[in-house]
């Protein structure tokens, strides 16, 4: 006579295997998985990030993605790959955005105010408006600097220097701005100068060399220490 144990597994064998359909089969795996056991060695939020991440990679790369020392060598070439992407991609943007403004000052530019002035006077004795308009400009600005007013910086454009003369004299802000747009609108060529304009530049020449700064933006970067 055949055991009962052995007859158990006889029949079991004979039966048919199970075939569920999909519903089925999904709540079978729903069941198994909520076990306390898979559930205690489900990974964290940032091993699922990782590892859907290689799942990505081995999708392009054929599935050839092995080894444990992968990892850190991969997350190496992405960081190199975004700073290039980063150099090419938004340093030109920063740099078009700073040419927007013109440098006040050429690399051989006269190191005192009077002798932009006496070239802003000789161009306007000739009616070079716009050459009058940029060197009476460029007296504003080394005329602040000789004065302490603000500091000497190289490659300083005529936005920044209007916006930290703005600070130091409060009341001439507006006319600073527009001092500097009309020095930028000429040296870049596109724009024109009048005589009005030349006086203009030049009326806030004299009104600042009379005026005290009153420095309201000191913390500014640019403005000088008071004395």
């Amino acid at each position: 006579m055949i055991p009962a144990a052995a007859a158990s597994i006889l029949l079991a064998a004979s039966e048919p295997p199970v075939d569920p359909d999909r519903d089925e089969a999904r709540r079978w795996a729903t069941e198994e998985l909520s076990k306390q056991q898979y559930v205690s060695a489900q990974p964290n939020w940032f091993e699922e990030l990782w590892n859907h991440f290689i799942d990505w990679l081995r999708s392009l790369n054929g599935n050839s993605i092995e080894g444990p020392g992968f990892g850190l060598p991969l997350i190496g070439a992405l960081v190199v790959v975004l700073i290039v992407v980063a150099v090419i991609v938004v340093r030109p943007r920063l740099n078009a955005r700073r040419k927007s403004s013109a440098e006040v000052f050429d690399d051989d530019a006269p190191a005192h105010a009077d002798v932009f002035r006496a070239r802003a006077a000789a161009a306007a004795s000739r009616e070079d408006w716009a050459t009058a308009v940029v060197e009476q400009f460029r007296a504003v600005v080394r005329a602040a600097e000789e004065r302490a007013v603000i500091d000497v910086q190289a490659g300083r454009t005529a936005d920044e220097a209007a916006a930290q003369l703005g600070r130091a004299f409060a009341a001439a802000g507006t006319r600073l701005e527009q001092a500097a747009r009309l020095f930028d609108g000429v040296k870049y060529g596109k724009g024109a100068a009048s005589a009005a304009d030349y006086a203009d530049v030049l009326a806030l020449d004299s009104e600042l060399a009379a005026t005290k700064p009153d420095y309201s933006g000191a913390a500014s970067i640019g403005l000088a220490v008071p004395r």
